[in-house]
């Protein structure tokens, strides 16, 4: 229904309540984002209204700045502004009035009332230069996220340098916390007081990046995964972005975000419209919550996806770039005997490609070393039941290409010379038609003519000097992510089951934006257990387990060069979509009957481990990271239990199981697939073993095929092991533990 722009909008959903005031035809201002609130009248929310309206502090103007979703300077506010930009110095304020009001729910004496919706607040500034377009939406999962679309309504051009929107921020949110990181080592938490003044995190890297903000936090001090009032941010952007946290003068906090534009990157032409990214809030008690509603909202995109994703095997770490169709094939053949379900072709298999430094951009099949293309290959894979995938970087381009030769006005640059080097490569203008047109045919070829189930989409470098050459240097960061969203619906648009994982040297592009057009995610190139823990612990604050691709390497981690135990890489990798980056023909029998066990574990057990809720533990010990899924409907769930430091308590603290039903009895088991951990000394309360004797002898312990014992556990009720714990055996460092827990009833 279209409305007149003079209402107070109530929309309530998923225990959380959004209240905006966008009466007078002004801008929509929230008054309140948080905890779910009852059934409130007329009376109640023009009371409210008028209830949060601050007295006048000592020097300050003489009306309370009015903070809008997309603030204005000419309300007396001094924090970051809504929009920055002119024509040629006009219009860097604009003052914007409502014109109308587009919203689901029903209009009654100028109050909207409304589950999980939407509002879009169409508005003109007064001085006839731009027009405004500001959506707004409560979604289902308790989300709320709002853009804005700017068009130049005049004959000058007008230069938009940026546009930011914002949420309001409680004053007992004083604790920020957000992330940074490197290749190999992503997300990793950092946290701290909020301040006066503003918390900037802006990333110019041209993706996502390994050390971006990611989600921006701010809540009560203290605030863990269980409890606390938190409010978050996340911009939903695969280009330059920001998030921030600001604290002004005045007492006014605030969380925000947007798309960071480069100088002269937005020019507006008469007619033209700037749109910027989605920014999503969060609001939860506790870092769980907050998470689960991302991952509420990303599954009810994926709904017709399921949550059981096939075991993969990426051969890239087995082969490298030593292409030998024998020797593949042979791997497909040990893969399909394990239980393995989908084999990817990684980099390698395409025009010069034998080493980094030549190839990209070529995407055509070498017949050096595929003489008859990749068809024996694929249709090997495919008559052992698996399905095939293949490795792709599309914006990127070595010198040493067929296609950069023939068009060196394709590559980015911003001036004659080209940017510094990365990884041997340059990026790719997908903004120019032609250079577009070329990686998508080339890609579509290939895709009509095999049966490729599934592309790794990788992402090798930053977006340096990201200028069109062609047309003088001029940045594109924005027209290239606009490109890349662009290609990955047009190649499903044809192809409607092909599956697309996000790789960016590992974990360098997952944001809302990509996740919601692929399936997948490359948490890191690192595969190391010992730091995935914490990589996976922390991408999880946004992407769920069925989008974590988490693989079991070979003993020594090619990254890290640390040798650990088979059933710690694996109870690490089961936790997300899994899959192998092993070279198999190099695994013993035993190991390879091992590893097919715990494939077979998964497999009984993902539509849990990567369907379920999410329940992280915040644990006394710091060394011990205590996580699990849980079933819907509470009847079952799977925890680890990971020690991953020698400074520790002995013994070590207590276990507390959170996320079960508390009034229901459990039956709790420690799980061991094959081999107990290393330094094993069992709790009492995991009962008898099923060969007690066999244990009590050194000689068990020698051996590294320590195979089938299991114990008979304990029953407990769901607030006991939430409230009071279990205690935790001793085990030596890189070690975990798997509890499964089974409702009696």
């Amino acid at each position: 229904m279209v409305a007149p722009p003079d209402l107070i909008l109530h929309l309530s959903c998923a225990g959380v309540s959004l209240i905006v005031d966008s009466r007078a035809g002004k801008l929509p201002s929230i008054l309140h984002w948080g905890a779910q609130l009852g059934e409130l009248d007329d009376d109640a929310l023009f009371g409210l209204s008028a209830a949060r309206v601050p007295v006048i502090g000592s020097n300050n103007v003489e009306s309370p700045p009015r903070v809008a979703v997309l603030p204005e300077h000419h309300t007396g506010w001094t924090g970051r502004p809504g929009i920055a930009g002119s024509a040629d110095g006009r219009g860097w304020s604009p003052r914007f009035t409502v014109t109308s009001i587009e919203l689901d729910g029903e209009l009654v004496d100028g109050v909207v009332v409304s589950d999980a919706g939407r509002a879009v607040f169409h508005a003109a500034d007064d001085q006839g230069i731009l027009s405004l377009r500001l959506e707004l939406e409560l979604l289902p999962s308790g989300l709320v996220r709002t853009r804005a679309t700017l068009k130049n309504e005049q004959e000058a051009a007008y230069a938009v340098d940026d546009v930011s929107l914002c949420f309001p921020l409680p004053a007992e949110a004083t604790e920020v916390l957000d992330f940074t990181g490197q290749h190999n080592f992503e997300r990793h938490p950092q946290r701290g007081p909020l301040r006066a003044g503003i918390h900037l995190r802006e990333n110019r890297r041209g993706r996502t990046a390994a050390d971006s903000a990611y989600v921006l936090h701010a809540g009560a001090p203290g605030f863990g995964f269980a409890a606390g009032r938190i409010w978050a941010v996340h911009t939903a952007w695969s280009g330059n972005h920001r998030h921030y946290a600001e604290r002004v003068y005045t007492g006014e906090q605030v969380l925000g975000g947007g798309e960071v534009l480069l100088p002269g990157e937005v020019i507006l032409e008469h007619g033209d419209e700037y749109q910027s990214p989605w920014v999503y809030g969060s609001y939860g008690d506790g870092l769980d919550e907050i998470a689960h509603r991302f991952h509420d909202h990303l599954r009810a995109i994926g709904a017709s996806r399921p949550a059981e994703r096939p075991v993969t095997l990426n051969v890239w770490e087995a082969v490298y770039f030593r292409h030998d169709a024998a020797e593949l094939i042979a791997l497909a053949d040990q893969a399909a005997a394990i239980g393995i379900e989908r084999f990817v072709l990684d980099d390698g298999w395409f025009g010069a490609r034998r080493t980094d430094r030549a190839g990209l951009g070529d995407w055509v099949v070498s017949t050096d070393v595929w003489p008859d293309g990749l068809h024996p290959l694929v249709d090997h894979v495919r008559a052992k039941g698996m399905q095939f995938g293949l490795w792709f970087e599309p914006e990127m381009v070595n010198l040493d290409s067929d296609l950069a030769r023939r068009h060196p006005e394709w590559i980015m640059a911003a001036r004659d010379e080209l940017p510094v080097e990365s990884r041997a490569q340059q990026v790719l203008n997908l903004a120019a038609p032609g250079a577009y047109e070329h990686v998508k045919s080339q890609m579509l070829a290939l895709l009509d003519e095999y049966p490729i189930d599934y592309i790794k989409w990788d992402h090798n470098r930053d977006l340096t000097e990201a200028g069109d050459r062609a047309h003088g240097g001029r940045p594109i960061v924005h027209e290239q992510t606009l490109a890349f969203y662009r290609l990955l619906r047009e190649l499903r648009d044809a192809h409607p089951d092909l599956e697309i994982e996000s790789c960016s040297s590992g974990g360098g592009r997952v944001d809302l934006g990509v996740l919601e057009l692929t399936d997948r995610v490359w948490v890191s190139d690192n595969s190391d257990p010992h730091d995935r823990q914490a990589m996976m612990r922390w991408t999880a604050q946004l992407a769920p387990p069925e989008y974590l691709g988490a693989h079991i390497a070979s003993d020594r981690s090619h990254t890290t060069g640390r040798r650990l135990d088979l059933s710690f890489r694996a109870s690490t990798a089961i936790f997300g979509h899994l899959g192998i980056e092993w070279d198999l023909g190099e695994a013993t029998d035993a190991e390879l009957a091992l590893l097919a066990r715990w494939i077979e574990f998964h497999k009984e057990h993902r539509a849990l481990l990567l369907g379920g809720e999410i329940v992280r533990m915040d644990t006394p010990d710091p060394r011990i990271n205590l996580h699990g899924v849980v079933a819907a409907d509470d009847s079952e769930a799977i925890f680890s239990a990971a020690v991953l430091d020698t400074t520790h308590p002995d013994p070590p603290a207590p276990l507390k199981l959170r996320g079960l039903d508390p009034d229901r009895v459990y039956h709790v088991t420690p799980v061991f697939i094959g081999t107990l951990p290393s330094g094993l000394v069992p709790p009492a309360w995991w009962g008898e073993p099923s060969d007690a004797d066999v244990l009590a002898t050194q000689e068990y312990w020698d051996r590294a095929d320590r195979v089938d014992v299991s114990f008979t556990g304990a029953r407990f009720r769901g607030d006991v092991l939430a409230t009071v714990g279990v205690a935790s055996p001793r085990v030596h460092p890189d070690q975990a533990v798997l509890y499964r827990a089974v409702a009696l009833d």
